[in-house]
Order: structure tokens, then sequence, then C-alpha cells
């Protein structure tokens, strides 16, 4: 049986233009130079990481906690972003967020983006680790303006597994194939991953454990295959670590009667 598997997707006013925070819970505080504005926790999608596919049908959120002691202005000047620059592309989504006080110090901004469907993505080059830009202003006219940190915006990643023949005749051999494959933001389509180290994963009939069988390097064009002997019922499974411009992926095991 052929199973296939996606990896992670990203939950969550918007500008687009082009040609993560890593996981954060309470960020230390952080202040621009010569101003009261202290920025107490920046949130990028939740902490994970932004992972794009190919249909622009995504959207992230950012979120920033920021206090001054006149209380940050709802109306004043306020930009978040979040942008990566190599070489000659560049790629940035930015806008104006909500913000809602907790207290007369202590606010909460938010900007949701939402891919749109006639704007391209990224280029391929742009993935990895992005630049997360925010500018609050106080009551008093403190200002905050810095790059505050960066988060990671990665390709989605795919992975499929067959395990076959089935039912097969104990001590015989069983055949796996998969393919592991990302989203080519370039073309909109997913593409093999190439040369990249994927184990190859069994969990026996009754377990919920599965166990490392072998490692293998995915080919040219992101095939897997190798040969195992059949000794129990179980479930087949190829297992991707990720890196990072790409998450981790797991396919969904294959299960295969021994008799």
């Amino acid at each position: 049986m052929r199973v296939a598997s996606t990896g992670a997707l990203l939950a969550g006013a918007l500008v687009l233009s082009g040609s993560a925070l890593t996981a954060t819970a309470t960020a230390p505080a952080a202040y621009a130079a010569e101003t009261g504005v202290e920025i107490k926790k920046v949130s990028v999608n939740g902490g994970k990481a932004i992972v794009f596919g190919t249909s622009r049908t995504e959207s992230f959120t950012i979120s920033v906690t920021a206090s001054d002691d006149s209380g940050i202005n709802p109306n004043g000047h306020r930009f978040f972003g979040i942008d990566r620059e190599v070489g000659d592309d560049y790629w940035t989504y930015h806008g104006t967020p909500t913000c809602t006080a907790s207290s007369a110090t202590t606010s909460t901004c938010k900007l949701t983006v939402r891919l749109e469907s006639d704007i391209d993505l990224p280029r391929n080059t742009l993935a990895g680790p992005w630049n997360v830009d925010v500018q609050l202003t106080a009551k008093d006219g403190d200002y905050y303006g810095e790059t505050y940190g960066t988060h990671p915006v990665q390709r989605r990643s795919t992975l499929s597994v067959n395990a076959s023949p089935e039912p097969v005749t104990k001590g015989k051999t069983i055949t796996v194939t998969g393919k592991l494959a990302r989203a080519n933001w370039d073309r909109y389509i997913y593409a093999g991953y190439t040369n990249q180290s994927v184990r190859l994963q069994f969990r026996p009939a009754g377990s919920n454990t599965y166990t490392t069988v072998k490692t293998l390097t995915s080919d040219s064009t992101g095939n897997l295959k190798t040969t195992v002997t059949a000794a129990s019922d179980g479930y087949w499974r190829w297992n991707f670590a990720g890196t990072s411009t790409t998450p981790a992926v797991v396919a969904a095991g294959d299960y295969v009667d021994v008799r």
C-alpha cells in the first residue's frame, strides 16, 4: 500500500513584496536605544517555523507584548515585518499591527499575515532564517524600532512509503520504497529532495514504538529504495529529521501482513 505524509503546516493586514524568532516563550527585555519602550515578549507563528508549500493558502501571526510608563500608543506608528535578503533575492511580509492594552503601561500588538493566491512566493534561496522587525510608539513619543531576532521560514516537505509484497511469506524479502520531496517555490511544484539522510523504521503489530532499521540517502530524484527480510507483521515507514530550510516529516506506516 502506498502512503504519503505531508510535513509540518504553519498555524496563524498584509503587504507583500520581493524579487523565527526561533521558538520563544518569554523573550528577554529589549529596549531601543534612548527610549523607555520595553519589548517583553515576541512570538512568530506561535513559536513554530513558518512553512510554505505551493498553494499560497498559509497564514501566520506576529505577536508582540510591549510596555512603556506612558503606555503603548494604539494609533501611533506601528510596524511589524519579517524579511530576508540573499544576494539579489529579497522578500518581505509586513503591515500595521492592532494593539490592545492589558494595563495602563502594557499592550499586546498583533499582525496576521495571510498569503494571497495572486502574489508570488519567495524564491527557493530565501528559505532559512528571516529577520523579525518591530516598530512601536509610546503615548509620550518614546519609540522602539529594531530587528528583534530571526525566525525560520521553510519549504514544506512530503514523504511517501510503499512496502511490498503484501501479504508476504516469513523469511522472504520485502521491498520498501518512497520519495522525499519539498516545495519548489520557483516552479510551484514539489520536487525530489536529494542526498538527504532518511531513516527506515519498523513498528511490530501490537506495539506503539517504531525502531530504526537502517538509514538511507535519497537519490538524485529524492527516491528511496531498500530491502528487508519479512519477520513479523507490522508497519514500515520513512522518517526525515528535517534541515534548516525544510521541516521534518514522517510517512504514515504501511502495514505488511507476514504469513
